[in-house]
């Protein structure tokens, strides 16, 4: 991806932590700003947790990257923005995976939705994974 490119198209300036910021995130989808603080200091030693809180936000401001918050975890940050598509989470070991939308945007019809023109709709999926499946079986003795 060319976030250069990116960048400069939405009139934002291209910083190295911010560059840093979106490489992380296209290298680990779904991350916590935790993690991509990790990832950023790896890069660039100087950087702040502010600094990447700070354009972690700008990021999601201008669309760039998206944000979303599961219940019960911190928000999840991912590049992949603009398809309305959802989110499968495991219960148990809390991996998160993309899931694609079968209908046109936003996939759902709200019942009552009055004056509203509703354009998405975030759906998180909550179940296990198979790999937390299959531990689960070996654990008690399941084939």
């Amino acid at each position: 991806m060319d976030f250069q490119k990116q960048l400069k198209s939405l009139g934002m300036s291209v910083t190295p932590v911010r560059l840093a910021v979106l490489e992380a995130l296209n290298e680990n989808p779904h991350s916590e700003a935790s993690r991509i603080f990790q990832a950023v200091q790896d890069k660039l030693q100087t950087a702040s947790i502010q600094a990447v809180y700070k354009n972690l936000n700008a990021l999601v401001e201008h669309g760039l990257i998206k944000e979303f918050k599961p219940k019960g975890m911190s928000a999840i940050y991912e590049t992949r923005v603009g398809d309305n598509h959802h989110h499968l989470v495991c219960r148990s070991c809390g991996l998160i995976k993309d899931t694609d939308c079968i209908d046109t945007a936003p996939c759902l019809t709200s019942t009552d939705p009055k004056d509203f023109k509703i354009d998405e709709a975030e759906i998180i999926f909550w179940g296990i994974c198979p790999s937390c499946q299959n531990k689960h079986h070996s654990e008690i003795g399941e084939t």
